[in-house]
Order: C-alpha cells, then structure tokens, then sequence
C-alpha cells in the first residue's frame, strides 16, 4: 500500500540536533495518522507516495518543525501562585489558576524553567523551538485509516506535538 491521505503509517526514527546530539528514538514502531495533525508537513512530504521499507534523513529548520524561540513566551510569575512542590521541568497547560501577568497565552503549555523565593519563570516555547533538527525515519508499517481516524485526523496523541508538554530529551512519544 503506498501513503496516500487518510491512512494510518508506522515509523521509527531517530531524532538529533544539528550538531548530530540525540534528542528521541523511536526503535518500535509507532503509528502516525497521515494527512491529519500526528506528523510534520515535511515528515508527510518525505513519505507521500512511499511503502513498507522507505527510508529518508530529513533536515529541518525551526520554522518546518517547531518554530523559532520567542522571547515574548517567556513570563515571570509570583511564587505564591504555584503549590509548594514546584520544581523545574514542570508543565502546565494554559494559564496557571491565580496568574497576574497580562496577555499569557491561554493555548500554551508552559514549562517551568527556574523557581525562585519570590516567582517562577514559564517559558511557552516548545522544548525543540529555535533547533534545527535531522530526522532519519523508516517506514515500517502502512494501513487503511479506520473511520473513527479518519474522524479525529489523528491514531491518538501526535507524537510531535507531545513535544509540546515534554522537557527536551531522549523522548519524543
């Protein structure tokens, strides 16, 4: 079967940084709805058209894969507004309860990047913003996207965009 919109792909990979640093493997496949949001519009460039054993290394910059870094993303907040175990690296989705600073994004998931006495910076960015970024992906697997996929436009959670609530590491899914 070759990947053509809507259908269902089953990748591995290997994630790096353009200094060749390891960011996330997948060495089990892991299914992807294409033509939906689970995949980077360059990740479904590369594989249109392909079958089971195609293979590609893919170079990304910022803007195809998670964006430039953003400074403005970047808050402080008073301490008094988090519970007593706040700790770097954790996430919260959208503006946290009791929040004072004006114009926070609501549709961020901002990552705690330093705790101090009297406030805590946020940082909205995602955790790959700002990196270009080598991808080297194999096709594993490709099958006819059941109506329910089809429906949502996604097998699940998207593993890109789980990024978006992940600290950077070996982990991408």
């Amino acid at each position: 079967m070759h990947i053509q919109s809507p259908c269902v792909v089953a990748l591995t990979w290997r994630l790096e940084d353009a200094q060749g640093q390891l960011i996330d493997e997948l060495a089990q496949p892991v299914e992807f709805f294409y033509g939906g949001v689970d995949l980077l519009e360059q990740v479904e460039a590369a594989v249109l058209d392909q079958t089971v054993g195609f293979e590609a290394s893919l170079h990304l910059e910022p803007e195809q894969a998670f964006g430039d870094y953003e400074a403005g993303l970047v808050f402080f907040e008073e301490r008094s507004v988090f519970p007593g175990g706040i700790e770097v690296g954790m996430q919260f989705e959208g503006v946290p309860a009791g929040a004072v600073t004006p114009d926070m994004p609501a549709d961020v998931v901002y990552t705690v990047t330093e705790v101090y006495p009297t406030h805590v910076v946020l940082d909205g960015n995602h955790p790959l913003a700002g990196l270009a970024l080598r991808l080297h992906l194999r096709v594993q697997d490709v099958r006819t996207a059941t109506a329910d996929e089809i429906e949502a436009g996604s097998v699940g959670q998207p593993a890109f965009s789980v990024l978006n609530a992940m600290p950077p590491g070996p982990h991408l899914h």
